[in-house]
């Protein structure tokens, strides 16, 4: 899907890109090691710690079998793909020739527009063709081989006459689906013309190539920016498992196969009873009311089976169940499985400030760049298109490629003669003096700490871009099981109807302001105070500046055992997992009306606090364990978190005005039963270096400790150098960029 959403603003600055080089002037990923292995070392090196391959092969026969029988309709690539597989396994030929070119003529039109997700079709379409192409129709097949050659596989390509291209290639999953599809469809047409490029399929390869390495060499580095993200780590593994299954050139195909590893093991450490129920840099409301929501639960019960939940959908799991060359290391399942409490602590892509100073001499960090095709690449792919930085970078790209004129940019195309009377100077000033309102999109470095016990999972992106309008992001999560979730947010837009509940900027996506957030082991703080005005921007859709004047909760009190609200406090509990919420202001239960989006709830689920933008909630969650000693563990619970009293000062404290700002800042004291005294605050008036620390029981923690790609107990790896390691229970994953070497035991 797109990330524009911010491609406007009552500014139009878009953003810039960057080239990137090894930081230590050594090999980057995808460069030659001094001296390679033969191939049956590194192929048994790669596989002694896969999954082990009996249990791989049940776990994706379980998906396949979901799939076939109530999985995507037959003549759906993916469903072709998995009756093909299903067949092959039961040793028959499959005949998938019931498939015919009128069931495909709507993706064909959509194709043949160049409308956004085409990318996505085309991923399932090679991948259909490579596997099946033997067993379908021979019409379907040859329109399928005609659609592919005609594909547009870059923004710099030519477009045909009397076409808008609508694709959007740059965010961080589109780049890697779009070069995926270019190096395999070359690689499998290697003499064949191109028919929209005028290119051969050998230069595809090598134009694909150059593109991969830089992807694959960021993502080593800095992870990824869409930072574990519900939606869209599905969309990644499309074109990575693409590449791991089918290149040719097996450094391209093992890059591919230790990217699929990272997020694997990413993955694992952030699940809870299957449920990717954690912070994301991307989700939206469709995923993330219940675990079944999520496109990567099948994913993750596939690869670790670790829910007795059933299938509810199949999507890319599908493309992982019939993978025959990628099997996930199995140190990953076991961190999945794992049930002693850990910290998993994780930092992602690149710092970048859009209210930083204007400085004409600024430098890209980590020896990158903001300009050319490289900058547009790396800065567009983090939603970067209106910092200031990269504001030349942007505005070049809107002019040599007629973005007004595509349906992504439309809504900004009153902001086109802006753009064409202004120099760059004027544009980086006005994008400076919005750098609040206009960067909603911005995923910018940020720090996420996770703590996940037998029963119960706390995670927050910790003080990350606060008071800032936000987009899809997903600053923090209680997650008790699938279905008991608990997460906060600031909305732009009121309760969805039924029929927008999959809209992707709806009620519970959020889209307001971001809090500032932090955790620390059980216990967080999250503080809501807009530092911008509510209102100003662009109409009243997806690039106006309002927002909501309250925040609210999610807290389905249907999926909880027991929910007691006390004191101020709500407090649920499932099974053997507590979750304890507290609001500064008043709160309520919403009513909703017929019509409104639900989520097929019918009890209390969305705790209000209304009055304003601005609010202090904190959570603490504990397990059963934890209150042993009493002969009602969770009434002990109830009567520890209920005896505190916290203290909210400061802040947007005007329930008349519910967009005026805060003069005095907010800060928070909790006397928490397990941590001892926490203190934070929020002043938006302040700048970063000048806020409240973030304080448990007298000692200062640091939200944003150096270099920490990966840090948990089982999980290491340094920010900006491209070696990871990860390891439990005598299983073990070694990865090193530098030199493309995968080694795995068990």
């Amino acid at each position: 899907m797109r990330r524009f959403a911010s491609v406007v603003l009552a500014t139009v600055v878009l953003s810039g890109v960057a080239s990137c080089t090894s930081s230590d002037g050594g090999s980057s990923p995808g460069g030659s090691a001094a001296s390679e292995p033969t191939a049956a070392e590194s192929t048994a090196a790669e596989t002694a710690g896969l999954i082990p391959q009996e249990a791989w092969t049940a776990q994706q026969d379980g998906l396949l079998t979901f799939a076939t029988e109530q999985g995507p309709d037959a003549t759906d690539p993916l469903g072709l793909i998995a009756r093909g597989a299903v067949a092959e396994r039961d040793g028959e030929e499959p005949d998938l020739t019931d498939a015919k070119v009128a069931d495909y003529q709507e993706v064909f039109e959509k194709l043949e527009a160049y409308t956004d997700t085409g990318d996505f079709d085309i991923d399932r379409l090679i991948t259909l063709w490579l596997r099946e192409h033997d067993h379908l129709d021979p019409e379907l097949a040859d329109a399928i081989e005609q659609h592919i050659l005609a594909f547009k596989y870059w923004w710099t390509e030519p477009t045909p006459e009397g076409v808008v291209d609508s694709q959007y290639y740059w965010t961080e999953n589109h780049q890697i689906i779009f070069l995926a599809n270019e190096y395999v469809a070359g690689q499998t047409w290697p003499d064949a013309t191109f028919t929209n490029s005028a290119m051969t399929g050998t230069e595809h390869v090598a134009h694909a190539t150059e593109r991969l390495r830089k992807w694959f060499d960021w993502r080593a580095r800095f992870g990824f920016s869409e930072w574990l993200s519900n939606v869209y780590w599905a969309e990644d593994m499309k074109g990575t498992l693409l590449l791991a299954e089918y290149a040719d050139d097996p450094e391209i195909a093992r890059l591919a196969s230790m990217t699929l590893d990272v997020m694997f093991v990413e993955l694992a450490g952030h699940v809870r009873d299957g449920t990717f129920g954690v912070t994301h840099g991307r989700s939206y409301q469709k995923d993330k009311l219940d675990g079944y929501d999520e496109d990567t639960f099948s994913i993750a019960k596939l690869a670790f089976d670790q829910t007795s939940a059933p299938y509810q959908s199949a999507g890319t799991a599908i493309q992982l169940a019939v993978a025959d060359r990628y099997r996930p290391p199995e140190v990953a399942r076991k961190i999945a499985a794992s049930k002693d409490t850990a910290v998993f602590r994780t930092q992602s892509s690149l710092p970048i400030d859009p209210n930083a100073p204007i400085d004409p001499d600024v430098e890209a960090p980590y020896d990158t760049t903001f300009e050319g095709e490289d900058g547009l690449m790396l800065w567009w792919g983090m939603g970067a298109q209106f910092p200031w930085q990269v504001v030349p970078t942007s505005v070049q790209a809107v002019r040599d490629y007629d973005l007004f004129e595509t349906s992504n940019f439309q809504q900004a195309k009153d902001l086109e003669p802006i753009v064409a009377t202004s120099d760059d100077a004027s544009l980086q000033q006005l994008a400076l003096s919005l750098g609040r309102q206009i960067n909603p999109g911005l995923l910018s470095q940020v720090d996420t700490y996770t703590r996940r016990t037998a029963n119960v999972m706390l995670s927050t992106a910790q003080d990350w871009r606060p008071g800032q309008r936000g987009e899809q992001d997903h600053i923090w999560q209680a997650t008790l099981d699938k279905d008991a979730l608990v997460f906060t947010q600031h909305p732009k837009t009121d309760v969805s109807s039924s029929e927008d509940a999959s809209d992707n900027n709806s009620y519970w996506t959020g889209d307001g302001a971001i809090p500032r957030a932090a955790q620390h082991e059980n216990v967080n703080v999250v503080l809501y105070d807009p530092s911008y005005d509510g209102g100003g921007g662009v109409g009243s859709g997806a690039y106006s500046f309002t927002y909501q004047d309250f925040t609210h909760a999610y807290f389905p009190t249907e999926r909880f055992d027991e929910v007691v609200q006390r004191a101020g406090w709500t407090i649920g509990r499932k099974g053997d997992g507590y979750v304890a919420l507290w609001s500064a202001r008043p709160t309520e239960w919403r009513h909703y009306e017929e019509g409104q989006f639900t989520n097929d709830l019918t009890d209390n689920f969305d705790l209000m606090a209304p009055g304003g933008a601005s609010n202090a909630w904190i959570s603490e969650v504990a397990d059963a364990a934890d209150y042993a000693d009493a002969d009602d563990p969770f009434a002990a619970f109830v009567a520890a978190i209920t005896a505190s009293k916290p203290a909210a000062t400061g802040g947007t404290w005007c329930p008349d005005q519910a967009r005026c700002k805060s003069t005095t800042g907010l800060e928070v004291a909790y006397d928490s039963p397990s941590q001892g005294l926490v203190t934070f605050g929020w002043d938006p008036a302040k700048p970063n270096d000048e806020q409240a620390p973030f304080t448990v029981d007298g000692e200062e923690i640091d939200l944003h400790p150096n270099d920490v790609r990966w840090d948990a107990p089982y999980a290491s790896a340094t920010f900006d150098d491209g070696r990871y390691r990860a390891e439990l229970d005598g299983a073990t994953l070694d990865l090193d960029f530098t030199k493309v070497t995968r080694v795995t035991t068990r």
